[in-house]
């Protein structure tokens, strides 16, 4: 529980993240007593709202009987982002709540909005002196906090941390991956490194390949202005699937304290390459350009599969073979560690399974853990077969723990910064992804379009078949 008052400014207050992520974790958050009596919530958008019309805005939430006590503590200031105006009428909100608590409230600065508006809203951040907090000192009194993608390119990555650095120091920024907050990705971390059985494996001498999925049921919905030109491997692969490979390949940091967690993290994305120029698929699904706010000759890709190399001693030479897309079978995220197939040559006459262990990370949905093992079937005969032993946190907790952005909202309010990017892992990220648009670009590719509900271009099969692999889902 957070025992100190706070007021948290969400720039972009009207849009997807706040109606879907933020404002219901917060409610959730209050639901269950974990803030404190003193809060304070300011949506900034440009839309003229008045307090109880921004309340409406959030329908999922209004039936709940808390839903009126909660409101109390939800406010509304309009204003354009590239406009002074409101960003001074924000400051008289915010004198005020200072005034009411006698003191200096600390204040987070969540910018919620689309990348593009970033760098305006830093600079009036700025220029105003709203990231000076009351004037006691900004190191004590405010944070800020931004949203992926950070940046659209190793070049913009740059020159918004540059610009940050300029205003804030680095213990007041929060880089949001809200993947990190999930409960499995944190689990990866206790499993490996908590369970002496586990680590002498995880290595290249006895793990043949990993995989990793990153599977969306869904299209792009309203988030056609966004996603377009942005596409999945900045939306996804530079921040997902980046923190996914490193939770996985990662060494055991020195400590579990924040620095330490970072650094380790840092050094296996800085590691990470693609196999080879043909490893990039990319694709599109049949009816995205007729999605709202998409251009009809749209080039944007909505699917990326990569085979990537990690060049440390504990992982050279073993694949990564990841992709990510929308319009896909199902919502299915998943890491598996497939392990060589060693079945002994006593058993090579009965037939062993084309695969054999495999550890998987189920992040969503149903989280939890299973490894597969080789089995002999019931009867006289032997035979052998593939079987999975599951540990799922509803069953074994009786609670699949906070959501993400529940963890994510708590880790800021405590100021612990674990969970969230560091500078050096989003350029090293930036990198890799930079490469692969330059190469898009130059080549001017054709994009490949997938039948919606399956699971994306047949090139990406192609991918990891042609090195005698298959994806297993």
């Amino acid at each position: 529980m957070i025992n100190f008052p706070f007021v948290i400014v969400i720039f972009g207050a009207t849009g997807d993240l706040a109606k879907n992520k933020l404002i219901p974790a917060l409610f959730s958050l209050f639901k269950e007593d974990k803030l404190p009596k003193d809060f304070f919530i300011i949506g900034f958008s440009r839309r003229e709202l008045t307090h109880p019309q921004f309340h409406v805005h959030f329908e999922s939430e209004r039936s709940h009987e808390k839903w009126g006590e909660f409101t109390k503590h939800l406010f509304y200031q309009s204003g354009s982002f590239e406009e002074e105006k409101g960003y001074l009428a924000l400051i008289e909100q915010l004198r005020q709540i200072d005034d009411k608590m006698g003191a200096c409230v600390t204040r987070f600065f969540y910018l919620a909005t689309p990348p593009d508006h970033y760098e305006t809203i830093l600079d009036k951040l700025l220029s105003t002196k709203l990231s000076e907090g009351c004037g006691q000192g900004s190191n004590k009194w405010t944070r800020v906090v931004i949203e992926k993608p950070f940046g659209k390119d190793l070049s913009t990555a740059r020159s918004l941390d540059k610009k940050l650095s300029e205003i804030f120091e680095e213990k007041q920024i929060f880089r949001v991956d809200h993947y990190l907050g999930k409960e499995t990705v944190q689990n990866i971390l206790a499993f490996r490194f908590a369970n002496g059985i586990f680590e002498p494996v995880w290595n290249r001498k006895v793990i043949d390949h990993v995989q990793i999925t990153f599977a969306e049921k869904e299209g792009v919905k309203t988030r056609g202005r966004f996603y377009d030109g942005v596409g999945e491997l900045r939306d996804i692969a530079q921040n997902h699937l980046m923190q996914l490979i490193a939770a996985v390949a990662m060494e055991s940091p020195k400590s579990f304290t924040k620095e330490d967690l970072r650094d380790a993290r840092a050094a296996v994305i800085d590691s990470v390459r693609i196999a080879d120029g043909e490893s990039v698929v990319k694709g599109q699904y049949e009816s995205y350009r007729k999605e709202k706010d998409v251009s009809p000759d749209s080039d944007t890709e909505t699917f990326v599969a990569m085979k990537l190399m990690v060049d440390t001693p504990r992982f050279e030479g073993v694949p990564f073979y990841v992709r990510a897309g929308k319009k896909l079978e199902k919502d299915f995220v998943e890491i598996s560690i497939v392990f060589i197939q060693t079945c002994h040559i006593l058993f090579k006459e009965y037939g062993c399974p084309e695969i054999g262990n495999v550890i998987t990370f189920r992040i969503q949905p149903n989280e939890g853990i299973s490894l597969r093992f080789i089995a002999k079937t019931p009867g006289a005969k032997l035979g052998l077969e593939s079987v999975d032993m599951k540990f799922n946190y509803s069953e074994s907790f009786g609670t699949k723990g906070p959501a993400a952005y529940e963890k994510v909202l708590l880790d800021i309010f405590a100021g612990d910064q674990m969970l969230f990017n560091r500078s050096d892992e989003l350029d090293s990220s930036w990198e890799l992804i930079t490469s692969i648009l330059k190469k898009w670009n130059s080549e001017k590719e054709e994009i490949e379009v997938y039948k919606e509900e399956q699971w994306g271009p047949e090139l990406a099969n192609k991918l990891i078949e042609k090195d005698g692999r298959k994806w297993l889902t």
